[in-house]
């Protein structure tokens, strides 16, 4: 095995989905774009998730070179995935802080017809917890905070969305000035 693949990284998770009790996608974010790059292949890695894990009383799965966490709840199942050597730990944490998440934006109704009812919060809630396989929260009262979602609110308003979309632009500015300084201050010693 490489060494290179043995080195620390902040890209922990490499893909998080949601199925039905069928196994039928209701959510999925793939952040390794060499996973799985074709959307036959990404069926076909969560079916075979899916057949392996539906029945089981487990909480973590290896299979195909990858670590797997996962949880069900009533007709849904939550899956995180990272690399054979990533830290079951962290994995759990970011699938617990999904589920807490979703569970209090669902109030406490877990189930397909409810998450599909509020996509646009559980995509708002992934987008919180995880950027591009970086975990970014793992506390959901946080993660809750950052998405502006009360449990006795209405679903997400357009202009919560909106004020989402530009906190996280704010932040990506704030970031690529902040290498662009660190690019400047390294060329110049």
């Amino acid at each position: 095995m490489e060494s290179s693949s043995l080195e620390p990284t902040l890209y922990t998770v490499k893909a998080v989905f949601i199925l039905d009790n069928d196994g039928n996608r209701l959510l999925s974010k793939y952040y390794d774009p060499e996973l799985y790059p074709s959307m036959k292949e990404q069926r076909s890695f969560e079916k075979n998730i899916f057949n392996k894990t539906h029945k089981a009383d487990n909480e973590i799965a290896f299979l195909e070179g990858m670590t797997i966490v996962y949880k069900g709840s009533i007709d849904l199942f939550f899956y995180v995935v990272g690399s054979a050597q990533e830290n079951e730990l962290m994995l759990m944490s970011v699938l617990n802080c999904l589920f807490d998440s979703l569970t209090h934006i669902l109030r406490k109704n877990v189930e397909r017809r409810c998450l599909l009812d509020n996509m646009e919060g559980v995509f708002l809630v992934v987008d919180e917890i995880i950027d591009g396989g970086v975990i970014l929260e793992s506390d959901p009262q946080q993660v809750l905070q950052k998405v502006n979602y009360r449990a006795d609110e209405n679903p997400l308003s357009e202009h919560s969305v909106a004020q989402h979309i530009t906190e996280k632009l704010a932040l990506t500015s704030n970031v690529l000035q902040s290498a662009k300084e660190q690019i400047k201050w390294s060329i110049l010693k």
